[in-house]
């Protein structure tokens, strides 16, 4: 019998608000993590891509981090991404993670040189493991090249693995490639495979995956959450279509800004279409435009305040 995997389902990589002073508002960050786990998240991934997390500082990405735990929010139902560019800062975020008690978390390889060697991605990896040196850490390897541009190769999963057969867990592939994430689950039976976007959920699960990791999980999970419950059932192709086809409409525009858009929109909170730099939020026309044409073409509405 197959172990059971430690993370499995719809996991959103919670969106960051910010507030008035350009500070991350932890009140806002909380309600939305609570909606999330009420509207279809099995898990969430705070300080992932989505959540602006290379904007944010150490002491910011753990602070609130704390706030979430210290509202009621299960930390073993959490991935928080502690990936960095040096040894130190992953260590001490992965720590970070361990000592509040996340699940997992999910690490971006050293991602500013690059063209590392397969060597070097290696002993960075293993040095995090050891620096922090505890048993209950589970790593899932965040692969995203195409914002990367330092992607994990497939020996390096095995060399992982072989090495850290109980912490390398699992891996988020976000390279758009159905290909690659194909050799993995062949090559890695077990191996807890999260595609990273949700074009490639039921493909996924009837491949052996587990669920997916989307950055669109902050407005539909719930849509995503209905393919994963019945992924065998005979409706699973036609609530995969329909869920592609939104998916397709959101990413044609620049994704952070118009997922916070359509939160400040059903919100009636302006407040949270704001990015921290280098992102800029969407004119507020183009926002409105974008918005619409979800409704329009998709029936797209959100509900605050319900459980969906």
């Amino acid at each position: 019998m197959a172990a059971k995997p430690h993370f499995s389902g719809i996991i959103a990589p919670v969106l960051t608000p910010f507030g008035e002073d350009g500070a991350p508002d932890p009140d806002r960050f909380i309600d939305h993590a609570e909606w999330l786990m009420a509207n279809g998240c099995t898990a969430l991934a705070p300080f992932g891509t989505t959540s602006e997390a290379n904007s944010l500082g150490l002491d910011e990405r753990m602070e609130l981090l704390e706030d979430l735990i210290d509202a009621g929010l299960d930390p073993t139902l959490m991935m928080p991404g502690t990936g960095a560019c040096s040894i130190t800062d992953a260590a001490i975020l992965t720590q970070h993670a361990v000592d509040v008690g996340c699940g997992g978390v999910l690490m971006l390889p050293p991602f500013y040189y690059k063209n590392p060697s397969e060597e070097g991605l290696f002993r960075f990896y293993a040095d995090v493991i050891d620096e922090v040196g505890d048993d209950r850490l589970k790593v899932y390897l965040y692969h995203i090249p195409p914002v990367a541009q330092v992607g994990i190769p497939l020996p390096l999963i095995g060399r992982l693995r072989k090495e850290f057969p109980n912490i390398v867990v699992g891996l988020k592939d976000s390279s758009g490639d159905w290909s690659n994430m194909k050799a993995i689950l062949d090559a890695y039976p077990g191996f807890e495979l999260f595609p990273g976007a949700e074009l490639y959920l039921l493909d996924g699960l009837r491949a052996g995956a587990v669920g997916t990791i989307s950055a669109t999980a902050n407005i539909s999970a719930a849509a995503m959450r209905k393919i994963y419950d019945n992924w065998q059932g005979p409706d699973a192709d036609r609530m995969q279509a329909d869920v592609s086809a939104m998916r397709k409409t959101i990413q044609s525009y620049p994704m952070m800004p118009l997922l916070k858009a359509v939160i400040a929109h059903y919100r009636g909170d302006p407040g949270w279409a704001e990015l921290r730099p280098p992102f800029t939020a969407m004119p507020e026309a183009d926002a409105k435009a974008a918005i619409q044409t979800l409704a329009d073409l998709h029936g797209f509405k959100l509900e605050f305040g319900a459980e969906a």
